[in-house]
């Protein structure tokens, strides 16, 4: 069996790279970038937990035709590029090919099963960070498998993602997964902004009261909805914005409980503002507020993240205290 990688950057880096160790047939599609940086370094994968995975003799193409030949394609392109993957996937992928999307976002599998309706389309959800350090080296700094949308067609491929380490957990309704994900992910402007580690801007108070207030503004609205998000931490969803809200010194005493994360981890907003590069902050953040306006509401603080992200896209940059940070979304 043969798997691609389709959009090599950080999560495909890392989840290919990882089957690849685990003995998998996986083939990379990205940039030429990442390719010559492969080529030059090999692939060499790092946890939280301490694990050193060194990976070399990589097949990497730049070209959609190199999938052709796959039974199974994962698809970790960014979401702003899922409809150019999927019209590129459309022209050379066989029938009957599974097709998992492993996107941040709601609606990327939706946008690829209209678009390639002869193949198995599934929604996926990666909950852990992975930090591109560059030289070829990707590392998994938070915990965490592969949630995906439960099917028949994966059964051939669950022994392979088992050996490389990263399970998949199946789910008969993938959506709650997917908000419980975003909750999560409402993070990422805050940690973009900070400019800090993951570790060090959740462990000052401020910060965490902007995620908290852009946690809680989503739960409402998530109710209001009648989605009930997963439970993906060891503290219900619906808890998190109180324990956010905890003091430093009690917080640091029950976060090890929540989430492990080590002091390299970042999230793939701030790597991609380090880059020059236009974020997700849409599929993220704006989701929460496409969700308030179809219900007639609106959502203050996700749409206030959202402005100031793309501010920052358009630079210069500017380093966000959390006092300031909660200034700007009046909390």
């Amino acid at each position: 069996m043969t798997i691609a990688v389709y959009g090599a950057g950080g999560i495909g880096c890392y989840v290919g790279g990882r089957l690849v160790a685990g003995g998998a047939d996986v083939v990379f599609v990205g940039r030429q970038r990442i390719g010559d940086e492969l080529a030059e370094h090999g692939l060499r994968l790092t946890d939280y937990k301490g694990a050193d995975v060194r990976v070399s003799d990589l097949r990497f193409a730049t070209t959609p035709a190199a999938a052709a030949d796959a039974d199974l394609v994962l698809v970790t392109v960014k979401s702003a590029a899922t409809e150019g993957a999927a019209e590129e996937l459309a022209g050379v992928l066989k029938p009957g090919a599974v097709v998992v999307s492993f996107q941040n976002g709601l609606r990327n599998g939706e946008v690829l099963r209209e678009r390639l309706p002869e193949q198995v389309v599934l929604s996926g959800m990666v909950p852990f960070n992975v930090l591109s350090k560059g030289g070829g080296a990707f590392h998994q700094g938070t915990e965490g498998g592969l949630d995906v949308q439960a099917h028949a067609a994966l059964t051939p491929y669950g022994e392979a993602f088992a050996k490389a380490g990263l399970p998949l957990t199946q789910h008969d309704d993938v959506v709650p997964v997917q908000w419980a994900k975003l909750l999560l992910n409402l993070n990422n402007p805050v940690n973009a902004l900070s400019d800090l580690p993951l570790r060090d801007e959740l462990s000052q108070r401020s910060y965490r009261r902007c995620l908290a207030a852009a946690q809680e503004e989503t739960l409402k609205l998530l109710q209001d909805k009648r989605i009930r998000p997963a439970k993906l931490t060891a503290l219900p969803p619906g808890r998190m914005p109180a324990v956010l809200r905890l003091p430093d010194w009690l917080f640091r005493r029950l976060a090890s409980k929540m989430l492990a994360i080590d002091p390299y981890a970042r999230t793939s907003m701030w790597e991609d503002l380090q880059a020059g590069r236009r974020t997700e902050i849409d599929y993220l953040n704006g989701e929460v507020v496409r969700l308030a306006e179809s219900l007639g509401r609106t959502a203050p603080v996700n749409a206030k993240l959202v402005e100031l992200v793309r501010a920052e896209e358009a630079g210069p940059r500017h380093v966000w205290t959390g006092e300031e940070l909660s200034k700007q979304l009046r909390i």
